[in-house]
């Protein structure tokens, strides 16, 4: 497939991050830059379903000024999707509707930017392409908060939110421990059955303005010595801060909000969590009559461009451009991932996953990493972490607010 000639696609998938877009505008960049082999650049509007819709947006068409713009743009520039494909041995219909469109498109490189089931997505195409006889090139793009991505050491979008976590907490301290009565707060931050963003609360108890207790998911979360934990801390200092993630679960396997209603699920199949801080927040102002706040991050932790990581845009960036680099080399069915060499200073290099490695594989927090107590972390998780969330590379100012990129968003047109 090394002399390919066609058509490069790029689509996005899942829970959008700060620094998404900035591996877009590396695929976007970079393909424009082989006009002998690359015949057109595509946007795929809302992921697979655009392309089983034949929806695209034409990238040649865009301003390269705006395309650079998409590096310090939030969210999903192109639109996102939660769309899981079937098992094509069950059924294949949609796969079948996918090679008619990359072969009425002359697709040849096809690019998927998301978390596990979009590098699920990405392999089960690859291979589906392969069966059918269409030489086409699928490299998988990774982005997730979450941190849970098999076979790389990050993954892009972590460290610009957990860099939010650990500077809002910090804030948070200082407001939270502004009066002279006692209060409790609770902050609920994203994190489904991996804790590492929820972990890096770390990072602001470092600095001695973080929160007193942490708890993430790969741990059992024991109601009880919760309550314990808060009383204990209550009557010592008078304040409580606690960084809980949404996912936490108890010993019988349930998230926190299951005890009192029944979570719908995402298209994944993912229970839909959040209202955790909330829950706990009520029992804490029944049990110990006490002010209680519940605060939930929620979206602002991976749209919050404004205190993105330098190392993480750059990251994010250089992953799209590698994406194309090694698609024109033929290189296919992989994900481009992080490997790291050193911690201090800080170095890395870009390394092929191959995609049926990281697919539906989740990479938690090493247990080691969390302390015996289960309320915080180690000093190891820090040393991980911090080279993660370096400098600052964020949108210029324009009336004191942030320029992001205005694509045309000229749609192609069908065929």
């Amino acid at each position: 497939m090394n002399k390919l000639k066609g058509v490069v696609l790029l689509g996005q998938s899942g829970g959008p991050t700060s620094v998404i877009n900035a591996s877009a505008a590396g695929v976007f960049l970079e393909a424009l830059k082989h006009p002998d082999r690359i015949t057109g650049v595509y946007g795929a509007v809302h992921g697979i379903k655009g392309i089983l819709n034949e929806e695209f947006y034409d990238i040649m068409k865009e301003d390269p000024k705006e395309l650079e713009l998409l590096k310090n743009t939030p969210s999903s520039s192109i639109g996102s999707v939660r769309y899981k494909l079937a098992d094509p041995k069950v059924n294949d219909k949609d796969y079948k509707r996918l090679v008619e469109v990359f072969k009425k498109y002359n697709i040849r490189y096809f690019f998927y930017n998301g978390g596990n089931d979009s590098m699920d997505t990405a392999h089960k195409i690859s291979e589906f392409m392969k069966d059918s006889g269409w030489d086409c090139t699928v490299i998988g793009i990774p982005k997730t908060v979450d941190n849970d991505l098999a076979g790389t050491d990050h993954s892009p979008g972590f460290a610009s939110a957990a860099k939010y976590v650990a500077t809002t907490l910090m804030e948070l301290y200082h407001d939270a421990t502004v009066y002279d009565t006692p209060q409790v707060t609770i902050v609920e931050i994203m994190g489904r059955n991996a804790g590492w963003l929820t972990a890096a609360a770390q990072l602001a108890v470092e600095k001695g303005q973080g929160p007193d207790l942490i708890y993430l998911p790969e741990k059992v979360f024991d109601y009880d010595k919760f309550f314990a934990d808060v009383e204990r801390i209550l009557k010592k200092k008078g304040k409580v801060i606690v960084a809980i993630s949404e996912g936490v679960q108890d010993a019988d396997g349930k998230y926190i909000p299951e005890h009192f209603s029944t979570l719908s699920k995402d298209s994944f199949g993912h229970a839909q969590l959040g209202g955790t801080a909330t829950i706990l927040a009520d029992q804490i102002k029944e049990k110990l009559n006490v002010k209680v706040r519940a605060i939930e991050f929620s979206l602002m932790q991976r749209c919050a461009a404004h205190l993105a990581s330098k190392v993480d845009v750059r990251e994010a960036f250089h992953a799209g451009v590698k994406g194309v680099r090694e698609a024109l080399k033929g290189t296919s069915d992989v994900m481009i991932g992080f490997k790291r060499i050193s911690s201090n200073p800080y170095k890395m290099k870009y390394v092929n996953v191959p995609l049926s490695v990281t697919a539906n594989t989740e990479r938690k927090v090493p247990l080691k990493w969390i302390k015996p107590d289960n309320t915080g972390l180690t000093k190891e998780f820090v040393e991980y972490c911090l080279p993660l969330i370096q400098g600052e590379d964020k949108a210029k100012l324009v009336d004191g607010l942030p320029r992001f990129a205005k694509l045309k968003k000229i749609r192609v047109p069908k065929k």
